[in-house]
This record gives structure tokens, sequence and C-alpha cells, in this order.
């Protein structure tokens, strides 16, 4: 939930304050959930993002998705660099897909619920990711 939030907010402290808003109401409306329709796992990451977005809506501001900055101590590379940019380059739809399966490591079903898409949407949007990550990263040959 922590990983999600860090990505939703500008600030350590708005992520924490949001998972512990987002745990609040999960534990109030813990009766909603059903196994059937995804894993404990993705529903949290739903709650979270629901109220992320409840949030920016208040704030009259677009949910934006983005990979926060580090700093260089923080990589063993700077391929890693190069990635995050990468990555931050992307669509929005492409980007919250990206970050959701690799980052968030939901699968693909639990994502289009997350997400109200289809899982084929999911699989196309990755698939599309991964060559405009290609094509920004300079691997032509891969993918």
């Amino acid at each position: 939930m922590l990983r999600v939030a860090v990505l939703l907010t500008a600030t350590r402290q708005d992520a924490e304050d949001l998972v512990q808003d987002s745990l609040l109401r999960a534990w109030r409306k813990r009766t909603t959930f059903d196994p059937l329709r995804g894993s404990p796992g993705a529903w949290l990451t739903a709650v979270v993002t629901d109220l992320a977005r409840q949030r920016w809506r208040r704030r009259k501001h677009a949910l934006e998705w983005r990979l926060p900055d580090r700093s260089a101590e923080e990589y063993d590379l700077a391929a890693n660099l190069d990635l995050r940019a990468a990555i931050n380059r992307l669509s929005s739809r492409q980007r919250q897909v990206v970050i959701l399966y690799y980052y968030i490591d939901l699968p693909v079903a639990d994502i289009a619920r997350l997400l109200e898409r289809t899982t084929s949407m999911v699989k196309s949007a990755l698939f599309d990711a991964r060559h405009e990550l290609a094509n920004l990263l300079g691997e032509h040959d891969h993918v």
C-alpha cells in the first residue's frame, strides 16, 4: 500500500497519511471485500488509489502516476535512472500498468479490475509500454 501511495503523492508524509486513511477505510468496508473479484492486495491497492483519486478531485488536479525522483546514491547502475526517466515519459495509461505490474507486482487480472479495464486492454498497454521503453532506451532489437 505504501509503494502505491508513494507513487500517487508528492511527499513521503502524504503517502503515509494516505495509507493510514486507506487502512481505516478498508477496515470499515471490510465486509465488501469479495475474494472472487480479486486478491486482498489488489483490493487494498484499489482502496488507496480510490482515496488518492478523491483527494485529487477535491483539489481539482488530475491523478498523475509518476515514479518519484531518486538520488543517484540509491542506484547501483545509471541504467536504473534511465529506466525511471523513460517510464515517466510513457503515456499515463502505459505508466499506470507498468507501475502496477512491475513495481507493485499485481497480476494482469487484478490490474484490469483495479483500472476498470479488460485484461486484453491491460496486456495491450503493457505490450505498447514495453515497445515504447525499448525505443526510449535505444534497445530496438529487444522486447
